[in-house]
């Protein structure tokens, strides 16, 4: 926690100078502006799952290109099996 105490005959304006000079030293703001939209790594077990999923997507898909019935709502549909699943 940075603090700054008002010195003998200090303005404000200098006070608040000194406190924000001090506040972008110390790295604080650099810091909360990183980790603001920083998102969570997935657990080995989530990317496992999911590249499963692609798989099975894939072969899918494949297999209706190959019996030629493959368009975008059959691919809707599959994912939606896929999930229930």
């Amino acid at each position: 926690m940075i603090e700054e105490k008002r010195k003998n005959r200090e303005s404000a304006e200098s006070l608040i100078r000194r406190f924000s000079r001090r506040v972008r030293q110390s790295g604080v703001l650099m810091q909360a502006r990183k980790s603001r939209f920083r998102t969570k790594d997935k657990t080995r077990r989530e990317m496992i799952s999911g590249a499963l999923y692609k798989e099975k997507v894939r072969k899918v898909v494949n297999k209706l290109k190959k019996m030629g019935k493959f368009e975008e709502e059959n691919f809707r549909n599959v994912k939606k099996k896929l999930i229930k699943k």
